[in-house]
């Protein structure tokens, strides 16, 4: 069957195609991008379904985003994608704005126990039993013209989404639809929670090991290399690689020589930034003691595996009970984050990563469990 595709490569078109849109209760919307050297994805197509053809918006053609960024804030519209991270970070690069509200396929899916982080030509299988062809992912969305390949590709993949919506939404109870739009604000809160410079040495490969004097180093470090990542526009690990950083922070090189040696550290790094990392490092390791930053806490120990899989349980059965992937019930990081805030004696707090319907459901048995647990010691 052949698909009816429009293209859409002005500002007046684009505007024209919003305004019919936002009448809709929902449009499908994908994003194909490069990023291979950068810190930020470039667009190289969007595409946007209601079901019946498929809008392939050129942006290299577009100056204008605000009439999209008002489609993708309209509350009355539902906007659709699949395993949508990456494509967040492309509508908030390009208009400045994020989707409200979202429903992510992927995470449907897994609310209807069909799968956890399926694929998309899976999960199309799954639901339309319709075989995608291979994809053209890796392939150059930059160039023009786009290869016909490129074009039915695009074009297929969000005419499918619309309908694979279209049929989770219909076994979706009215209750699992609304947690899948928690699920799918959350996302966007996430990004919108962009990482803080200064706050980025937390994230840090063994940071915990590090005392407080070279916790300082770490941070000038960490901080100064995420800022030249977006500067420059290319990824971290151009700028210092992940695995240099606590090596640096440790033994703080104090000459060329010493920097080099540094585990992974590569020798680009040390001619376009060497004297200027040992400039930061020897400011950073004087910093006063009243300025260092607190030590991090230390990752949970090996004993606390057998409470975490107790826990675990809980979501596992609760799964069960709704029919819902277990994965999607109780992430590690909020029942470790939940561990760390009395481990191993109690009392016990809720995170604040634990929210909404699952701190709803689960929040008190989890609490339940810990408190049992302290007595049976």
């Amino acid at each position: 069957m052949a698909i009816d595709i429009q293209w859409i490569g002005d500002d007046a078109s684009l505007a024209q195609h919003c305004a019919t849109w936002r009448t809709l209760a929902f449009v499908a919307v994908d994003t194909e991008f490069m990023r291979v050297d950068t810190f930020y994805p470039i667009a190289g197509l969007l595409q946007v379904s209601e079901g019946e053809r498929a809008y392939l918006i050129d942006p290299l053609l577009i100056s204008d985003w605000a009439p999209f960024a008002e489609l993708l804030q309209d509350p009355a519209v539902v906007k659709v994608l699949h395993a949508c991270s990456e494509d967040l970070e492309v509508f908030l690069r390009l208009t400045g704005s994020l989707p409200t509200p979202l429903f992510d396929t992927q995470l449907a899916a897994g609310y209807l126990n069909l799968g956890f982080s399926m694929g998309y030509s899976r999960l199309v299988q799954a639901v339309l039993n319709i075989e995608l062809p291979k994809g053209e992912t890796r392939s150059d969305w930059l160039q023009r013209p786009l290869s016909a390949t490129q074009v039915s590709y695009a074009a297929e993949d969000v005419l499918h989404l619309a309908e694979v919506y279209a049929q989770l939404k219909a076994q979706l109870s009215a209750e699992k639809y609304a947690w899948v739009l928690e699920d799918g604000a959350e996302l966007v809160s996430n990004l919108c929670r962009e990482v803080d410079p200064e706050l980025a040495y937390r994230e840090a490969k063994l940071a915990w090991k590090l005392n407080r004097q070279q916790l300082a180093v770490l941070k000038a470090l960490c901080t100064w290399r995420e800022g030249q990542a977006r500067k420059r526009n290319q990824p971290r690990n151009r700028i210092i690689r992940e695995h240099s950083l606590w090596p640096l922070a440790r033994t703080q090189p104090d000459n060329l020589v010493a920097l080099a040696r540094i585990e992974d550290m590569h020798p680009k790094t040390v001619r376009q930034d060497g004297e200027f990392l040992l400039q930061l490092i020897k400011q950073a390791a004087a910093t006063p003691a009243e300025n260092w930053p607190e030590a991090l806490p230390e990752p949970l120990p090996l004993d606390a595996a057998a409470l975490l899989k107790k826990l675990r349980a809980i979501g596992q059965r609760e799964g069960e009970r709704l029919n819902i992937a277990p994965e999607l019930m109780l992430r590690k990081k909020t029942l470790e984050a939940l561990l760390k805030t009395g481990y191993p004696n109690g009392p016990y707090q809720l995170p604040e990563s634990l929210r909404g319907w699952r701190r709803e459901l689960m929040g008190q048995a989890l609490l339940d469990c810990l408190a049992a647990t302290g007595e049976s010691a």
